[in-house]
């Protein structure tokens, strides 16, 4: 059974654990006081000395270890998440055991030392471990430590699951056959059959030659689940659910408990959370500012190139829809000739449009015409990094003919964002667009602004589809 293997797995990890600690805490000595890149003081410890706390240490981090998730199966977990945990329960542990340094008076111990240890330790081990998951990796492909699985339930999310473990053979997940009422034994998808009815589980389940039951009812079939996973619980196989409503609810539902009732939420939107929101708010007022002192000169050039080029205002404004549905004025530098309301509401610019002004092509080309709305950063309006904001005329087209289109105004539009970055700009598929948008609502970290606003300086910047 594939549970035998992973407790096994799991020893010869805490095994590992310790002596990479071992190693890189002796590692963290040699470079601190062997290496010459320090200064040194006339006296330190020994490295025996500096050892001897290895007997506490090594048992509290297997602990943080353990309590930060690194000891879960990982078969579908990603690196960086893994990562993630060995940075928060490394960080976790050099902050315990300087507190107790410090309440323990014991000022010999070297802190430059102990931050050399955490550098090393969580960079040899976020090695090894990418180094077993792809030695696992590896051997899942060639099939071997395999999880036999069990679907019950001929549904989408079963056709769902079913292309997920084909793409990814790395899992090591060997699916033994559907048992299902709604299709006919022998019905085949992608070489995986059904081979019976879902009142076959009573007999296969006393066989226990499974690791795993996958419960893939259709909506229609929801009545049977409570005996399903009554057999299922019974049988003592570890048993999942996987809900048939991704056309129903298209997200990333959550569940939250109210005093032992279970609520689904249809989204779940990390901005909603006060905390973020006043990072995120921060981050904006921070970096607008410098923006400004960057970016004036080319502003002032940019006034003064509109202003000798074609008559009107050197700042255009137009009605958007932002946070909430609430409209608001999005600053632009004026890149086109002057026109009533009705023109300018006739669509959006098209290529060689005479509209545009010859410095509003290389402005618009540029995206220097977006600079102004650092003022409605400032104000509060906008956001450094989130879904673009549309015109209400075509905030009502969309919403009508586009699913899920209207979440995106659940957050701050900004002045870039994911869709942008990713190509998607000026006339390209707006279901695309709300696509990438819908991801970065629901996915939002402060890790995830940083890297679109790196990538805008890198390939955002220039827009081959404005005209």
């Amino acid at each position: 059974m594939i549970k035998n293997n992973q407790q096994l797995l799991n020893r010869i990890h805490v095994v590992l654990d310790a002596v990479v600690m071992v190693i890189a805490y002796m590692l963290a000595w040699f470079f601190r006081f062997r290496s010459g890149f320090f200064a040194l003081d006339a006296w330190y410890l020994s490295l025996q000395a500096y050892m001897r706390a290895l007997i506490f240490v090594v048992p509290g981090y297997l602990i943080l270890y353990y309590a930060f998730q690194l000891y879960t199966p990982k078969r579908v977990q990603g690196r960086r998440l893994e990562a993630w945990h060995v940075v928060q329960a490394n960080v976790t542990g050099i902050a315990c055991f300087i507190m107790i340094l410090y309440l323990r008076h014991q000022t010999d111990y070297s802190r430059k030392m102990l931050f050399v240890f955490l550098c090393i330790n969580i960079f040899l081990d976020v090695l090894m471990r990418n180094v077993i998951r792809i030695f696992l990796r590896k051997i899942r492909k060639n099939g071997l430590n395999q999880k036999q699985i069990l679907l019950i339930g001929y549904s989408r999310a079963a056709e769902e699951y079913i292309d997920r473990i084909i793409q990814n053979p790395e899992w090591g997940y060997t699916v033994r056959g559907i048992l299902a009422d709604n299709m006919p034994r022998g019905t085949m998808y992608r070489g995986y059959k059904v081979i019976g009815r879902i009142d076959n589980l009573s007999i296969i389940l006393p066989e226990n030659r499974l690791d795993e039951i996958v419960i893939t009812l259709g909506l229609a079939e929801y009545h049977k689940l409570e005996r399903i996973v009554g057999m299922c619980e019974k049988s003592g196989v570890h048993t999942k659910f996987i809900p048939d409503y991704n056309n129903v609810i298209p997200t990333k539902p959550y569940t939250e408990d109210i005093q032992g009732l279970p609520v689904i939420n249809i989204r779940r939107v990390p901005l909603h959370d006060p905390l973020n929101r006043f990072m995120k708010r921060g981050v904006d007022i921070f970096g607008a500012t410098v923006a400004l002192i960057l970016f004036s000169p080319v502003m002032l050039g940019t006034m003064i190139a509109i202003k000798v080029s074609s008559p009107g205002p050197l700042i255009f404004k137009q009605e958007r829809v932002g946070l909430k549905n609430k409209p608001f004025m999005m600053y632009k530098f004026r890149s086109m000739v002057v026109q009533t309301e009705e023109e300018e509401k006739k669509g959006w610019t098209t290529k060689n449009d005479p509209r545009v002004t010859r410095v509003g092509k290389f402005i618009r080309k540029t995206s220097i015409d977006e600079l102004p709305q650092l003022f409605n950063v400032f104000k509060g309006d906008m956001s450094l990094v989130g879904p673009r904001p549309e015109r209400t005329q075509f905030v009502e087209q969309f919403k009508e003919e586009i699913p899920r289109y209207m979440v995106k105004h659940q957050v701050r539009p900004g002045l870039t964002g994911w869709a942008q970055v990713n190509g998607y700009r000026g006339d390209t598929s707006i279901r695309k667009r709300i696509d990438c948008d819908l991801y970065y609502v629901e996915n939002w970290t402060l890790g995830l602004d940083f890297k679109i606003l790196i990538m805008t300086f890198f390939k955002g910047f220039v827009n081959k589809n404005a005209y």
